[in-house]
């Protein structure tokens, strides 16, 4: 019997089990009712008086190696278990809901994308500015409506440092740490003391654009224009260019695309003229170059800047830019990703 022992002793380490069905087979076989210490605890009985002594105290060994083992191969199924439901790198990806990306950043990206191809490249600043490269940098008379607190964000321990209200001051920054050829665009947020509606808001998105080389003519802007509506809105957009006026830019117009929701023949998107504003444009005002340091007898330039918000409302025929804003999952769910 102490041999039988000693054999079951030396075995206890080899104990393996891998899943909760090996692992109780062990314990059934050691320590179950009819398992082998129950049934050499029977047999105790029959050893000599002699022997009883030592034989008992290798069984109590026995018997308590084997629970120890038992218990340590159960804690270790228990942690595999634990881990292989935490992390179950088999499991396929496909059933997870894939998310959505906001109609804000489709259009920006795209936007982006085209004017990239034209040679432009990206700019980016500060949102807090000061009043130089917002407003005075930019031609913008002292008594211009756009410094009335109607307008503009000011922060309140400095009437000189603002949010801005347009991304032309991007446009400033680089201008006084580079000299021409500049090409970039500037996207990004920008912020107007305006009544929230479904056609305003206070916080919005702009792309604009710069470029300043030698013998820039306005040709060169409604060239680059119009390649950026037809590959924005369709092959089959027109453009009309209208006299207006901005600080910063000289001669100023206003760019409207033909209507694509009815094919210019009239609707309540248009407003029945077959045509919608989406941006401004026209070319750099000499004063402004000279502002930021670039000699404008030998430069010329464009520049041109529109909202993400409006391009994106006619691109999807949103009817109310505060749906942007609200974060309704049943809104943005209609601009998932197919794959």
């Amino acid at each position: 019997m102490i041999d039988k022992i000693f054999r079951i002793l030396a075995d206890i380490d080899d104990l393996k089990a891998s899943n909760p069905e090996e692992f109780e087979a062990l314990r059934i076989k050691y320590l179950s009712k009819k398992g082998i210490v129950n049934s050499l605890m029977s047999e105790f009985r029959t050893v000599s008086p002699e022997q009883k002594k030592e034989v008992g105290l290798q069984l109590n060994k026995l018997k308590n190696s084997l629970q120890e083992r038992i218990n340590e191969l159960k804690k270790n199924i228990e942690n595999s278990q634990e881990q292989s439901t935490e992390f179950d790198l088999s499991r396929t990806s496909y059933p997870i809901a894939l998310g959505t990306r906001h109609p804000l950043s489709l259009v920006k990206e795209e936007i982006c994308d085209i004017f990239k191809r034209l040679g432009f490249s990206i700019a980016e600043g500060p949102e807090i500015e000061d009043d130089w490269h917002v407003f005075s940098s930019l031609n913008f008379a002292e008594d211009h409506p756009a410094r009335d607190m109607q307008d503009t964000f000011f922060i309140q321990s400095s009437p000189e440092i603002v949010l801005r209200t347009h991304t032309s001051s991007v446009q400033t920054r680089v201008m006084e740490k580079n000299q021409p050829p500049i090409r970039i665009i500037c996207p990004g947020r920008v912020y107007r003391n305006e009544a929230i509606s479904a056609r305003a808001h206070c916080l919005f998105h702009q792309v604009e654009g710069l470029y300043i080389d030698k013998d820039i003519s306005f040709a060169d802007l409604k060239q680059a224009l119009l390649f950026f509506t037809k590959e924005l809105f369709g092959k089959d957009t027109r453009i009309r260019l209208r006299p207006s006026y901005f600080p910063f830019t000289e001669p100023s117009a206003e760019m409207d695309i033909s209507c694509h929701i009815c094919g210019g023949k009239g609707c309540n998107i248009c407003k029945h003229t077959g045509w919608v504003e989406i941006l401004g444009c026209g070319m750099v005002d000499p004063a402004v170059l000279e502002n930021c340091g670039i000699d404008s007898s030998i430069y010329s330039g464009y520049a041109f800047g529109m909202g993400i918000e409006r391009i994106t409302m006619l691109k999807y025929q949103i009817n109310d830019i505060r749906l942007f804003f609200e974060n309704d999952v049943n809104f943005l769910h209609q601009f998932q990703s197919a794959f």
